[in-house]
């Protein structure tokens, strides 16, 4: 396929000019496949009505709802950063296509635009308008005319696009840029009988274990799973998931952003917008009086997301009660209808022994300057490093040993 070279606008903004504040910045770009518009916004409150059609009758992820995205721009975006959101509209009949949020922010010397997201979104998608199927030329030309309206900038770096958003190809991961990330994301189909569901998809020997873990928890007390459904609920069940969090995270001498206070400000705002429509959720696991492990989640298109957990394992020694927990949440899901458990970003064991599928996550990363290139390359480097220290389990050992150490000297 052939993609032909494309120059700014007349209208797209000048090399080195600031984001115009609350103006809408317009371009048109074609390749094969469509001809499409761009508009750029640089306030949420500009694109209300189009994210509301979108999320209501197009295809939106979880993680590009409006009260999240909302949350992130007033509470998480850094000082400095500029909102980037796009509207591309079809060039014949002005029809809205998607909605690309972006953001523009300075790091380590470098402008780089990436996805809206500071650290709250596992996964990266734009707001469809409807569910047409996208074709890679299509994409190629949406992307284009999104291009055309971006302010300066020495890197584009977008991590963490899924291949499908609830089944529908995710136009980004379609384009020739896109390539395969380090990143891995791993679920579970929901299926059958939800009293075997652990049984038939996870494997033996796990099964065998998770259950003699929950009847250790049940000889410790009466165990009961419990949804915050009430913002007194939520503040007190919340309220454990942090302590659990920070509290493992400073044994392990790693850093987790529930250290932040607005990041805590964040979910906790998130989880009680969330009572209005489910689509934020918490979980609390509690064995007699003890609070054991507590679930974060999001819901959407019958899929419960699994985002953050935290769990105590000094009350019930020798137990797990995290993955109790998750599959307790998994049949939970089944029995109500759900479809899908995604165990979200990382490859950790436990998400294969449930018996989920693991698949790998795309990235876009474009250099527009020398700066941008050199930033890249350093990248690039630090990525195969972490690759071959993941592939050889005792110096990943090693170097974890030495990362918490100094961390711990360092707090």
């Amino acid at each position: 396929m052939s993609i032909q070279t494309l120059t700014p606008a007349p209208d797209a903004p000048m090399a080195g000019a600031p984001v115009p504040s609350g103006r809408a910045i317009d371009a048109s770009r074609s390749i094969a496949g469509g001809v499409y518009t761009a508009r750029l916004h640089t306030s949420l409150e500009a694109v209300i009505p189009l994210w509301l059609q979108c999320q209501a009758n197009g295809m939106c992820s979880a993680h590009q709802l409006y009260a999240w995205v909302e949350g992130i721009v007033k509470r998480l975006m850094p000082e400095g950063a500029d909102l980037l959101v796009v509207e591309v509209a079809d060039a014949g009949t002005g029809e809205l296509k998607m909605l690309v949020p972006l953001m523009r922010r300075t790091r380590f010397g470098h402008r780089v635009i990436e996805w809206l997201s500071c650290g709250v979104c596992d996964y990266s998608a734009p707001l469809l308008a409807d569910k047409s199927l996208w074709t890679p030329q299509a994409a190629e030309a949406a992307w284009a005319a999104v291009r055309s309206v971006l302010p300066r900038a020495d890197r584009i770096h977008i991590t963490g696009i899924p291949r499908e958003i609830y089944g529908l190809a995710n136009p980004l991961a379609l384009l020739a840029v896109a390539r395969e990330s380090t990143l891995i994301t791993s679920g579970l189909v929901l299926d059958g009988d939800p009293e075997t569901l652990i049984k038939r998809k996870g494997r033996p020997s796990f099964v065998k274990t998770y259950y003699k873990d929950w009847r250790r928890l049940e000889r410790h007390g009466k165990v009961d799973m419990v949804e915050a459904n009430t913002p007194a609920l939520i503040e007190l069940v919340f309220a454990a998931l942090v302590e659990m969090r920070l509290k493992r995270f400073r044994q392990l001498g790693r850093f987790d952003l529930l250290a932040l206070p607005a990041v805590v400000d964040f979910y906790r705002n998130a989880a009680l917008q969330g009572l209005s429509d489910g689509s934020v959720r918490i979980f609390g696991l509690r064995v007699g009086e003890d609070w054991v492990s507590v679930q974060y989640m999001l819901v959407r298109h019958g899929t419960l997301h699994a985002l953050l957990i935290g769990m105590d394992l000094e009350v019930v020694p020798n137990a797990s009660p995290g993955l109790g927990l998750m599959g307790e949440l998994m049949v939970w899901g089944l029995r109500r209808g759900f479809g899908y458990f995604d165990l979200s970003v990382g490859s950790q064991p436990y998400k294969e022994q449930f018996g989920a599928e693991s698949s790998v996550l795309v990235k876009i990363d474009e250099t527009l300057t020398p700066l941008g290139k050199g930033v890249a390359a350093v990248a690039s480097l630090r990525d195969r490093a972490e690759l071959v220290v993941r592939s050889r389990p005792r110096l990943l050992k090693a170097v974890q040993g030495v990362t918490r150490r100094l961390r711990r000297l360092k707090s």
